[in-house]
Parts: C-alpha cells; sequence; structure tokens
C-alpha cells in the first residue's frame, strides 16, 4: 500500500493557511478514474478532523445520472463519462459551497448503483470542503466554469499503465474473468481515463502517486502546470 502521508500532509497545511483568510475553504481533488481519489479525500478528511478542522467530502459521483435516464440516452455502456454526468447540477452545488451555509447534497450509494438525494448535509461550520471527481479540472463545458470556484486545487497524477491495472482489477473484484474484465475497463473505463488526460486543467498542487517500487515519486508532492 502506497504511504500518501506526505501528500495529505501537504493538503491538509495549504488548506489551514487559506483558513486565515476565509471562513470556508473550497478544495478540488481532482484526477483519472482509480488514481485514488476516494482514499486520498477520506485520508485527507481525518488528518483535518484530528487536528480540530471542521471539514467534510462531498463526491461528484452524487451526480452521476440514474441508469434509467442512460438508457433513454443510450448512455449505459458509458456510465462515468462527462455526459453521464449532472454537470450543471454539480456546477451549482460548488457555488452554494462557496457562498456558505448549510448545503445539502446526493450521495452515490455504490453497491445499489445510484444516487441518494439529500442524503448528505454540508453544516454551515464546515470549514474546509473536500471536492473529489474525475472532472473538477476538465477543460470541457461546463466543467471549465468550476475552475474559478475553488480555493486550493490539487490532481493526483498517476501513470496510465497504473491505471489501467486498477480498473481492470476492479472489474476482477466483482467476479469477472480476466477476458471480460479488460474488455470491460478498455471499453469505457480507459477512454474515459484518456480523455481526463488529455483535457487537464491546472492544479495548485500534483500528487504524484506512483507504484512502491517508484519511491521517490510515491512521496512527492509538487506544484502542478
Amino acid at each position: 500500500m502506497l504511504d500518501i502521508s506526505g501528500q495529505v500532509t501537504a493538503l491538509a497545511e495549504r488548506a489551514k493557511e487559506l483558513l486565515a483568510e476565509r471562513p470556508r475553504v473550497v478544495v478540488a481533488l481532482a484526477g483519472a478514474p482509480a488514481a485514488g481519489k476516494s482514499t486520498m479525500a477520506a485520508t485527507l478528511h481525518r488528518r483535518l478532523r484530528d487536528q480540530k478542522v471542521a471539514s467534510e467530502v462531498v463526491q461528484l459521483d452524487g451526480f452521476l445520472l440514474d441508469t434509467a435516464v442512460l438508457d433513454g440516452r443510450g448512455l449505459r455502456q458509458r456510465k462515468g463519462a462527462p455526459e453521464t454526468v449532472d454537470a450543471q447540477g454539480f456546477l451549482h452545488l460548488v457555488q452554494r459551497l462557496k457562498i456558505g451555509g448549510e448545503v445539502v447534497a446526493p450521495v452515490f450509494d455504490r453497491p445499489r448503483d445510484l444516487a441518494i438525494a439529500g442524503a448528505q448535509v454540508v453544516p454551515a461550520d464546515c470549514q474546509v470542503v473536500i471536492c473529489e471527481g474525475n472532472y473538477l479540472l476538465f477543460d470541457e463545458d461546463p466543467w471549465r466554469e468550476l475552475l474559478p470556484l475553488w480555493d486550493l486545487t490539487a490532481r493526483l497524477d498517476v501513470p496510465l499503465p497504473e491505471l489501467r491495472a486498477r480498473l481492470i482489477q476492479r472489474w476482477l473484484d466483482q467476479g469477472l474473468s480476466r477476458a471480460a474484465a479488460t474488455r470491460r475497463a478498455e471499453s469505457n473505463d480507459v477512454v474515459n481515463v484518456r480523455r481526463v488526460l488529455e483535457k487537464e486543467l491546472p492544479a495548485q498542487l500534483l500528487l504524484a502517486i506512483r507504484p512502491e517500487g517508484d519511491r521517490d515519486h510515491a512521496s512527492r508532492a509538487g506544484k502542478g502546470r
């Protein structure tokens, strides 16, 4: 398992510095599918909580369109692609988070493969909101409208071969054969990865996540482009 303590420390310290200037900091934690965003967000949340900083994690996956809607649009096989997410809904949510006050958000229930409306409350006294998702720093409309709303931006940088291996493993973990898992990953997941990598917007922090054999890169938190 990778040691991400250095990256988490860099994020936590930067967020706390920004809190000296404003009552709430909205963080964008972006990266390709399978980059480890959920793990990083959860670890950062625990670190801030331990440091007595009120924080919440808000996931873009809560805005995935329902399967029935995707079926009506012929997009079920592309689930997870930008066009299968309520981008305008998420943009509106981030605008509300930026203003402050209590904000209610949907949550994606992965075992049931559906979003649950009103399942999360970001309280008015929340100091740091950690938003995580594939398309938070994505150079397509309307996603690029998110960029000026972020107080702190970070991207998980994982090599494409490693991302591909992780995506195949996800399907293997669901009981698919190696051939079927590879087909599922290549037909949609890897397509989304390439699209994210090709249309990245700059991040203030580039969090290099490397396989365990590449220790120098795995522990580096550097500035983005």
